[in-house]
């Protein structure tokens, strides 16, 4: 049994840099953004906690992500890119792991798997966010197409890795990239690049919440890592499942971890100006 949020130390809630997050079904529920996880969202960055989505979606909307939101960074594409606003500057600046020549042969690569999954497992179709991505191949399993059972799912992996290619199973789309990038390894990267951070020394001062096998490297990476309630479906397919989970499904779980997040550290502040 995952122990709840609310079992969350006070002292570690109070140590904590900053958190990363999911967006699909962590920050939003049944694809839209609940106002208490955007509220939220801006709650823990009014408390000085670094945010920054951790997520599977593409490089167009990790462009909006960067502008609009109050957020320190993005990390798009399962770890192919990261994203941030440079504020004295006023500019967006971008950061890919490879340079645009290898992103469009990889992308050609893709094409050919692209169109076998289309061929091979029917009721699948391409993610509509697919055209804003710039490194990897997003199969819509559940977001616009009814529904695949897991032997389609695994059908549409199996393809994937038959080509070397590496796949992630997300919430919503199975994702395919040539390459050995990952969310955890482009998260470190950003870590030491824009804040001088060395994640591993400082992993504990930092919180990941999620919610499905994709986010399992994360999970079995970070101490205090939260899933929202709607991660254990997934358990039985996953090695590593998080420290804590949340009793709320999508953006309200999500609301639900910063309200303890912030409750805890308050806690702390005022326990120690009572002494």
């Amino acid at each position: 049994m995952i122990p709840s949020i609310d079992k969350l130390p006070p002292e570690t809630a109070k140590n904590l840099l900053g958190i990363f997050f999911d967006l699909d079904d962590t920050f939003t529920t049944r694809g839209k953004i609940p106002s208490v996880a955007y509220q939220a969202l801006w709650a823990l960055k009014e408390s000085d906690l670094r945010v920054v989505p951790i997520t599977g979606r593409p490089a167009g909307w990790c462009d909006h992500i960067a502008r609009m939101w109050p957020v320190d960074g993005v990390v798009g594409e399962n770890g192919a890119l990261y994203f941030w606003y440079d504020e004295p500057e006023g500019k967006l600046k971008k950061r890919f792991l490879d340079p645009e020549p290898v992103r469009a042969e990889k992308r050609n690569r893709l094409e050919a798997i692209r169109d076998e999954i289309l061929a091979s497992v029917p009721g699948t179709a391409i993610a509509s966010d697919q055209r804003y991505r710039e490194s990897d191949l997003a199969i819509d399993y559940c977001e616009d197409v009814k529904p695949l059972d897991r032997g389609a799912v695994d059908r549409i992996c199996r393809i994937f890795k038959k080509h070397g290619a590496t796949c992630k199973v997300a919430s919503i789309h199975v994702n395919g990239w040539f390459g050995n990038y990952d969310k955890l390894a482009m998260t470190k990267i950003f870590v030491q690049e824009q804040w001088r951070v060395d994640l591993d020394a400082d992993k504990t001062r930092f919180l990941f919440c999620g919610d499905s096998p994709n986010d399992e490297p994360m999970f079995r990476y970070f101490p205090y890592a939260v899933g929202v309630r709607n991660v254990l479906p997934f358990a039985d397919q996953m090695k590593h499942l998080p420290t804590f989970v949340a009793n709320r499904e999508g953006g309200e779980g999500f609301a639900e971890i910063a309200k303890i997040i912030l409750e805890q550290k308050d806690k702390i502040v005022k326990e120690t100006i009572d002494k």
